[in-house]
């Protein structure tokens, strides 16, 4: 399979072709539909001998909407693939080995996101407003009534969000809704709704915006411009939180602050990232890519301290805050660029023993480059692609003498091609 779900079949002369909807050991007949220099691509038409993993999906818009690629393959398996592909890279862009391969974490298969983004769009042929995923051609918007990886409190009122939609006065003035969802509590379901507008809204959408989140228990946020604008319209204040339990913690968090998508596996991997960077009460731990500081509070629980950094200056605001909100005393959070020139940083003179990192999907060769590595005793990366996973790995272990420990792969996002890995490095 390829990094994004999709079975690898070859021509006669060897020229590689990505038939989306087929698994390995398949035999399927194809239709063309992209024809690349390297390779070409195709779609299955019908499958001729089906693999013993192949399953009924259970969406019935699979297939058009781009928001899963694997839900044909069984649960099980799926997570045995995107190893396959995490091994794959590290030998293949970073040529390296991991000494041990750690079994895949994984939690709940559906109901799972907790955190996405819907886009909009009024298709007057359908006389309808459709909210929803892109459909695997991007140019449209999936025409779907449900999800099933969505938490259920949302993806089973997607129907619902299309008809409010396509009642407001503003429908063709609204490209995307973000939802959110924390942890629920007595008087509140802990979900918001952030509607993105390009014009003023009436009083009557308003109103009708007001109406649906008091109805559905969900608070309404509306965004008229950039990040700067997003603001409640319903209930004034509402508070947005969720907790990890295991170190005694609560996270407050705005309407479109990154969280991890995956409630369940978020404190999995958080549980492994820490079993692997073994820091101890003495040791002094630089978080880099910290965010809320999801890594950072729970290790704040078991070493002497800990320092996150994060490039926007917003996380950085509301870490600080959640750290004194718990009653944290040993963590320090910084913002700053870390694709930027570093060498001006207050943090970056400092003595630490163990170094925990979690970038974007771009990776975290820049900044790997400006760390003074030897100060450090353990290396754990908590890596959302693969492949840039397997670039820096390779820069550590070929080009400053690191060992890779260990690797494995975590079922951030089932039934997509998605997934998140880990690794450990020792000098």
């Amino acid at each position: 399979m390829t990094h994004d779900g999709r079975g690898v079949a070859r021509r006669a002369d060897g020229k590689a072709v990505f038939v989306a909807g087929a698994l390995p050991g398949e035999r399927v007949m194809a239709s063309q539909t992209g024809r690349h220099k390297s390779f070409d691509e195709a779609r299955t038409v019908e499958v001729l001998q089906a693999a013993p993993e192949r399953v009924s999906p259970r969406c019935p818009h699979f297939g058009v909407c781009s928001g899963c690629a694997l839900q044909h393959y069984d649960e099980s398996q799926q997570i045995v693939a995107k190893q396959r592909v995490l091994i794959e890279n590290l030998e293949r862009i970073g040529h390296v080995t991991p000494e041990r391969v750690l079994a895949p974490l994984t939690d709940a298969a559906w109901g799972y996101r907790r955190k996405g983004r819907f886009s909009v769009r009024r298709v007057e042929k359908k006389d309808k407003t459709l909210v929803g995923f892109r459909e695997t051609d991007p140019r449209f918007v999936a025409d779907i009534g449900e999800c099933h990886t969505v938490i259920p409190q949302i993806g089973e009122r997607i129907g619902a969000l299309s008809q409010l939609v396509d009642g407001l006065d503003g429908r063709r003035d609204i490209p995307q809704i973000e939802f959110i969802a924390g942890d629920p509590t007595p008087d509140f379901s802990g979900i918001a709704l952030t509607f993105r507008h390009l014009a003023p809204l009436s009083q009557a959408d308003r109103d009708a915006l007001v109406a649906f989140g008091q109805q559905h228990d969900f608070a309404i946020y509306l965004q008229p411009g950039g990040v700067d604008s997003v603001h409640p319209l319903w209930p004034a204040e509402p508070t947005l939180a969720f907790a990890l339990p295991q170190w005694d913690l609560r996270f407050a968090f705005r309407p479109l602050d990154f969280i991890q998508v995956n409630a369940g596996l978020n404190g999995k991997m958080i549980q492994s990232a820490l079993d692997l960077l073994d820091a101890g009460p003495d040791d002094r731990v630089l978080d880099l890519f910290c965010g809320l500081g999801n890594f950072t509070l729970p290790l704040a629980r078991q070493v002497r301290e800990v320092v996150g950094v994060e490039g926007e200056a917003g996380l950085v605001q509301r870490a600080r805050d959640n750290a004194a909100a718990n009653g944290i005393a040993n963590a320090q959070f910084h913002a700053a660029d870390l694709g930027k020139d570093l060498s001006t940083q207050p943090w970056m003179g400092e003595g630490f023993d163990r170094l925990l990192l979690d970038p974007p999907r771009s990776g975290a060769d820049f900044v790997l480059t400006q760390l003074p590595l030897k100060q450090f005793k353990r290396i754990v990366y908590v890596s959302c692609h693969p492949a840039s996973l397997a670039r820096d790995a390779g820069y550590l272990v070929n080009e400053r003498g690191w060992k890779l420990k260990a690797a494995g792969v975590m079922d951030m996002f089932p039934h997509t091609a998605h997934v998140e890995s880990i690794a450990v490095f020792e000098p």
